[in-house]
């Protein structure tokens, strides 16, 4: 009896492990410009304004609008990525990581 209360316990304090999702071919842009661009013009947003606006941290917008920001780590491996690649425009990533609260723990990123 005392090792299943013991475990109806331990089940009911340890949180689920979140799942791991993956955005695919998600436009990557900087907190400061979220809310000025959509899905139909955010690929017009500029890698050179996403590099001056690093500081605010990165997030993607999902297929349906929303805006889901990348944690501290995934803001240091978007920003390595806008600053290895050529792209002037149409950044696109592909994220996976668990999401929580508005924010993706990322687990990866690269840009597509």
């Amino acid at each position: 009896m005392k090792l299943l209360f013991a475990s109806i316990l331990v089940a009911a304090v340890l949180p689920l492990a979140a799942a791991a999702e993956t955005w695919d071919n998600a436009p990557l842009i900087d907190q400061n410009c979220s809310a000025k661009y959509t899905l139909k013009d955010v690929d017009t947003h500029t890698r050179g304004c996403a590099l001056s606006c690093a500081s605010s941290g990165f997030g993607i917008l999902t297929a349906d609008g929303k805006y889901l920001k990348l944690d501290d780590a995934g803001t240091k491996k978007a920003l390595a990525a806008l600053k290895a690649t050529k792209k002037q425009d149409h950044l696109r990533a592909t994220v996976t990581g668990q999401q929580m609260n508005g924010t993706i723990k990322v687990e990866s990123l690269k840009l597509d």
